[in-house]
């Protein structure tokens, strides 16, 4: 019969022992985790059979090819090195940032740049900048996309917040929802960590596979590595950082950062509800899902980068000094890291304090930048127009209703 599409393996469920190692909790508390637990076993996917209906496959195989066509176009229209750098460093924060609101952890454009800056800020900056660190890793190392890729993207991640797990294989039971008593109400158990290893190796050779149409084929990854979930913390931002090294290992992006997580991030429940169904032998609603996430990356980073430009070119306008001056450099600069200091400026430009300082007064004095918060030490300066391009495109994504 044509068009028939193959089932998709399921996750089944193993019997474990349980003993929990809460402290002091209710007698209803030990009876709802007393007793074994059910964890996934993972069916083996190495060799399985990628069957879509056309339509979808067609969908995703157009995705893929705008991909492309954005990469090579922002590459074309920014031309210089002073243009593209600053875009492809904010698309790739961008990315990290809608990436860690899917769980959540939401920051501001100036607490993420001054935490790119190393100044004081808070939690959940610091946590999306070890996510920009695992992208860079994701970016570095799609040339080969192994285990030692996916471990090296964990540890870039989690090596500030948790050295003793970060880029290792996890060692316990974890489980998504419900109690941190026990994994008897979670929402989903993933394999007992005696199996994470061998579950890994598996998913590598699926994603050494040239056989299935790109974006099927990393959003499969995706949702296996997902449903794996081989580390204690950061399973998501990882997974999302392995999207972007598939992508580039097959070559769809070459140059810049598509923000795909400000996709998935138009609609959690769904994108978490692709992951279920993909667990019950349903690969499509995943592919969906990565599908619509490219269409709408490509155009939310398409209206960035205009705004950008924009912001950019008013820069033009307003700044009067000698075409070799590093003022110049340090208005492409903001544009990727918003808010500098005198350290920035030296470090990034080569130049003495004082010509630093005399770089930012004359951006200062123009217009482009503008004096933070006063201290007596650690000064820093921002660019008010390109934190408000960078919060406007995040207020942006999260507005999007559901049905979109």
């Amino acid at each position: 019969m044509a068009n028939v599409v193959t089932p998709w393996p399921p996750v089944t469920f193993e019997e474990r022992p349980w003993t929990s190692a809460a402290g002091y909790v209710s007698r209803t508390q030990q009876r709802r985790h007393a007793g074994p637990y059910l964890a996934a076993v993972l069916p083996e996917i190495a060799g399985a059979a990628v069957s879509l209906p056309p339509a979808l496959t067609a969908e995703a195989e157009e995705a893929a090819q705008e991909l492309v066509r954005f990469d090579t176009s922002i590459s074309n229209t920014l031309g210089a090195a002073a243009q593209l750098g600053p875009m492809s460093a904010v698309l790739l924060r961008t990315e990290s940032a809608a990436s860690s609101q899917i769980e959540n952890l939401t920051v501001g454009a100036r607490q993420l740049a001054l935490a790119e800056l190393g100044e004081h800020s808070n939690r959940n900056a610091r946590i999306v900048t070890g996510n920009v660190r695992s992208m860079e890793a994701a970016l570095a190392l799609s040339e080969v996309v192994d285990e030692g890729t996916v471990l090296a993207m964990h540890r870039a991640l989690m090596e500030d917040s948790d050295p003793e797990n970060a880029g290792r294989w996890r060692t316990e039971q974890v489980w998504i929802g419900g109690s941190n008593i026990g994994p008897h109400r979670a929402a989903f158990v993933p394999p007992h960590h005696e199996h994470v290893s061998r579950a890994m190796k598996d998913l590598i050779a699926f994603a050494d596979r040239d056989d299935v149409p790109s974006i099927a084929h990393t959003a499969i990854v995706h949702a296996q590595f997902e449903t794996i979930h081989p580390f204690t913390d950061g399973n998501g931002r990882t997974g999302r950082a392995l999207v972007h090294a598939m992508l580039s290992n097959r070559r769809l992006t070459e140059r810049v950062t598509v923000p795909i997580s400000a996709g998935l991030l138009t609609n959690t429940a769904d994108y978490f509800g692709a992951l279920d169904h993909f667990r019950q032998g349903d690969v499509e609603p995943i592919v969906r899902q990565f599908v619509d996430a490219v269409f709408f990356a490509i155009g939310s980073g398409r209206r960035l980068v205009d705004d950008l430009r924009a912001v950019r070119d008013s820069f033009n306008d307003r700044l009067t000094a000698r075409r070799d001056s590093v003022a110049w450099r340090i208005a492409d600069a903001v544009i990727g890291q918003p808010v500098i200091n005198n350290s920035y400026v030296t470090s990034q430009f080569g130049v003495t304090d004082v010509a630093a300082q005399r770089a930012i007064d004359r951006l200062v004095e123009c217009g482009v930048l503008r004096s933070g918060a006063q201290r007596a030490r650690n000064r820093v300066w921002q660019a008010d127009d390109v934190l408000r391009a960078l919060d406007d495109f995040a207020a942006r994504i999260r507005r999007v209703p559901p049905s979109a």
